[in-house]
């Protein structure tokens, strides 16, 4: 980034609104001031958070969101990777969950889309598929994770994928930092899959997400783009300058800096440093606020558990 870039994007930061701590929000203050009412059917549904997992701040902002979810029955937290994997693994979250009187386990996972190798990770946890790529296996293993031995089913939600929750969250992002959305373009932005094949799979949810975004927020133009941080190397460069260039467009319709906000789950490297180094030197308002930490990611959670669990019917 040359002295002009960096000082031309920082002097967008400077100028733009500021943002409302990340713990506030109307869907939040809702739930915090009205507690919900669990439904007796769920009493013994174990619901297990999975989260991709990172530093203390990032596991804590999933933790944060994991004391407001409400079904009923009990809630454990589990990490894939990072420091908080070995002692949050998968098979000892899920025995918590049993001792605690679950008689089923309902998976959530915290991951933008289903398309991902740490869905399948997830699926093979839960004894959905039989087989793992051997690099993702080679991570479990790493951090000593492996299937859990309990005798009740197991069940994996969907992720985030075009759930309506996620497209309320991504509005409130943008409208906190535009007061006038309807003069301005958003751009949301994620981290993206390697494969083309799964890369289509995230942007058909995420055009949908973008589609409820706009009818929610106001903005004159909503737009999504996808920067594949893990693809390779010219995979990633290709996938920026896309983004670069859909930014450019939108501030030339509007003649507005386009406010950017990030379809991340937590805060951490890529929100706080790769996602601006990427965009420097556009015309862009951003703060870097992700999905967590907010209520409606916990009506999210409830709602994938109600329909994924399948409770005893007589108490229907």
């Amino acid at each position: 980034m040359s002295f002009f870039d960096a000082f031309a994007f920082a002097a967008i930061l400077v100028a733009m609104p500021s943002a409302p701590p990340a713990s506030e929000g109307l869907p939040r203050e809702s739930a915090e001031t009205q507690p919900r009412t669990a439904h007796p059917l769920y009493a013994t549904v174990g619901t297990l958070i999975v989260a991709h997992g990172g530093g203390p701040d990032w596991n804590a902002r999933v933790e944060e969101v994991a004391r407001l979810v409400n079904t009923g029955g009990p809630v454990a937290v589990s990490f894939l990777m990072g420091p908080g994997a070995t002692t949050s693994r998968f098979q000892d979250a899920a025995k918590r969950l049993v001792n605690a009187g679950a008689t089923e386990i309902v998976v959530v996972p915290v991951l933008v889309s289903s398309h991902s190798g740490h869905y399948e990770q997830i699926r093979y946890l839960a004894g959905e598929i039989g087989e793992l790529d051997e690099a993702m296996l080679h991570h479990l293993h790493m951090a000593g994770i492996q299937r859990a031995a309990v005798e009740v089913p197991i069940r994996v939600a969907p992720a985030m994928d075009d759930a309506p929750e996620i497209a309320v969250v991504l509005a409130e992002r943008g409208r906190a930092l535009a007061v006038d959305a309807e003069q301005r373009a958003l751009m949301l932005v994620g981290h993206g899959p390697n494969s083309a094949e799964d890369n289509a799979a995230w942007m058909a949810n995420l055009r949908r997400i973008a589609d409820q975004v706009k009818t929610r927020s106001g903005f004159r133009e909503v737009k999504v783009g996808l920067v594949r941080d893990d693809a390779p190397a010219p995979v990633r460069a290709e996938a920026v300058r896309s983004v670069r260039e859909m930014i450019a467009l939108l501030q030339e319709l509007t003649g507005e800096p386009v406010v950017v906000v990030p379809i991340l789950v937590s805060k951490g490297q890529i929100s706080d440093e790769k996602l601006p180094a990427d965009l420097a030197g556009l015309p862009i308002v951003y703060d870097g606020q992700t999905l967590l930490p907010h209520a409606e990611v916990a009506r999210w959670i409830e709602s994938r558990v109600r329909a994924t669990a399948q409770p005893d019917a007589s108490m229907r």
